[in-house]
């Protein structure tokens, strides 16, 4: 006599699986896009100042490391000017880089918001 210790297949069982996945999923969607909640006003402005002074920062840094070395090693071609734009292009790198970044996040709430309102 042979004992079977399967289960037999209980009629419904799988499109009640994949209705408790699909629950999970859109809880798990719902949950994730809370934590991202919209930024106003100061959290742009404050951006703004971030992307502003990730720019300003490498530049004057380069002009001032061109300054030093224009003073103790005077030379043909201005260090100054050339360590300016090299600051100058780092940190439209760097504001290109955090423009980026925040595009992406802002795309990413987006598509789940909308996945979520599916």
């Amino acid at each position: 006599m042979s004992h079977k210790s399967e289960q037999p297949e209980v009629p419904g069982r799988q499109a009640e699986s994949t209705f408790s996945r699909k629950v999970g999923e859109q809880e798990l969607r719902k949950l994730r896009a809370q934590k991202r909640t919209i930024q106003g006003v100061w959290f742009g402005l404050g951006m703004m100042g971030l992307i502003g002074w990730s720019v300003v920062v490498p530049t004057l840094l380069g002009a001032a490391l061109g300054m030093w070395i224009d003073q103790h090693y005077p030379g043909g071609h201005s260090w100054t000017l050339a360590l300016l734009i090299a600051g100058l292009c780092l940190g439209c790198a760097n504001a290109w880089h955090w423009v980026a970044k925040e595009d992406a996040a802002i795309h990413v709430a987006q598509d789940e918001q909308e996945n979520y309102n599916e």
